[in-house]
C-alpha cells in the first residue's frame, strides 16, 4: 500500500475529529456517541471510501462525530481474499492507533468487511476494542454460492473474473485510492461462499456460532463482538439498486436474506437484530439514502450502536 496516501487519509480524518470536538466545545455535544476508543469502518466487497463526493458510509462518519465519537474511514482491496484484505486493514489500525493516541479501536465491517475485520482481531487482538459486523456473510452467501457453479479454470470463469477485477480497479482508480492495491475476484469469490466461508472459520472462529442459528461468544480474547443484519431484498421503490438485490436474492429459496447474505449467516457474537427492513446497501445508508420509510433510518441505527459501544465502556 502506498504508506503516505494512508498517513495523509488517517492524519485528515484525525484532524476533523478534532475539528468536530472543538465545535462541540463551543456549540454542545450530547457525547451520545462518545466512544473511549475511534471507530474504524471497513467497507466490503467493491467498496470504497469516497467517490465523486459520495461517501460509501453515506451519511455516517458525520453523524458519528457530532455527538463525540472519533470516526476513521478505512479503504482496502476491493476484491480480495479475507486474509489479504485484512492484512490491509491491520497497517491502518496500526496507523490509527498511532495518530489517536488511543491504545484500541472498535472495528465496524459491512459486508466483506465483517471477515476482514475479524481477521484484525485475531491476530492483533490487543489493538482491537470491538468487533461489529453489519450485514456479513460468516457462513457464507447462496448468491456466491450459485456463482461458484462456474467451473473453475473455464473460459467462463476467466471471462467473469476479468469483467469483474476490471469494475474492482475502475472503483479503486475513482476513489483516488493506490494503484497498487490488489484486485483478485476470485480470492473475493472463494472467500465469501459456504466452503471458504468454513475454511476461515476453522482458522479464525472467534464470535461465530456454533449452532446454525445462534450467537456467538459475546468476547473473545478482550475483544467484544456483535452484529446486525437486514432480510429485505426491496425497500424503496425510487432505489434502482433494489431490482439487482431482488435478482441476487433468488439463490437464497425463500430464505430471509438482504439480497447478498442470508439471516442466519450474518449471526456473530451478540446478535443486535437480524430482521431490520433494509437490504445489503440499506445497511451502509445507500444508495444516496434511498432506505425504507417504515423501518429505522440506518444511521440512527449506527448512533444507537455507538451508545452501545460507549456504555459497554468501549
Amino acid at each position: 500500500m502506498n504508506k503516505n496516501k494512508t498517513l495523509i487519509a488517517l492524519s485528515l480524518a484525525a484532524g476533523l475529529a478534532a475539528s468536530e470536538q472543538t465545535h462541540a466545545f463551543w456549540f454542545g455535544s450530547s457525547g451520545y456517541t462518545q466512544t473511549k476508543y475511534p471507530v474504524v469502518l471497513t467497507h466490503g466487497m467493491l467498496g470504497f471510501d469516497s467517490i465523486l463526493g459520495v461517501d460509501y458510509w453515506y451519511g455516517i462518519p458525520s453523524a458519528l462525530r457530532q455527538d463525540g465519537a472519533s470516526v476513521y474511514v478505512t479503504e482496502v482491496s476491493q476484491l480480495n481474499t479475507s486474509e489479504a484484505r485484512g492484512e490491509e486493514l491491520l497497517q491502518q489500525v496500526e496507523e490509527i492507533v498511532a495518530i489517536s493516541g488511543k491504545a484500541k479501536v472498535n472495528l465496524i465491517g459491512h459486508s466483506h468487511g465483517g471477515p476482514t475485520i475479524r481477521y484484525v482481531a485475531a491476530v492483533r487482538p490487543d489493538l482491537v476494542a470491538s468487533v461489529t459486523s453489519v450485514g456479513s456473510p460468516h457462513k457464507g452467501s447462496a448468491t456466491a454460492d450459485f456463482i461458484r457453479q462456474v467451473p473453475p479454470g473455464s473460459a467462463g470463469e476467466a471471462l467473469l473474473a476479468g469483467i469483474v477485477n476490471g469494475l474492482g480497479a475502475l472503483i479503486n482508480f475513482l476513489s483516488g485510492s493506490d494503484s497498487e492495491l490488489e484486485q483478485n475476484a476470485l480470492g473475493s469469490l472463494e472467500s465469501l461462499n459456504s466452503q471458504g466461508a468454513a475454511a476461515f472459520n476453522d482458522s479464525f472462529p472467534q464470535g461465530v456460532p456454533t449452532s446454525a442459528c445462534g450467537e456467538g461468544a459475546y468476547q473473545v480474547n478482550g475483544v467484544r463482538y456483535y452484529s446486525w443484519s437486514g432480510t429485505s431484498p426491496l425497500t424503496n421503490a425510487l432505489d434502482v439498486s433494489d431490482l439487482l438485490l431482488g435478482a441476487s436474492s433468488l439463490p437464497f429459496n425463500g430464505e430471509a436474506n438482504d439480497g447478498l447474505v442470508g439471516r442466519c449467516s450474518s449471526h456473530l457474537g451478540k446478535v443486535i437484530r437480524d430482521d431490520y427492513r433494509m437490504n445489503h446497501l440499506d445497511e451502509v445508508n445507500q444508495t444516496l439514502g434511498l432506505t425504507s420509510l417504515f423501518e429505522t433510518d440506518p444511521v440512527s441505527v449506527y448512533r444507537q450502536h455507538a451508545n452501545r459501544l460507549k456504555n459497554d465502556g468501549l
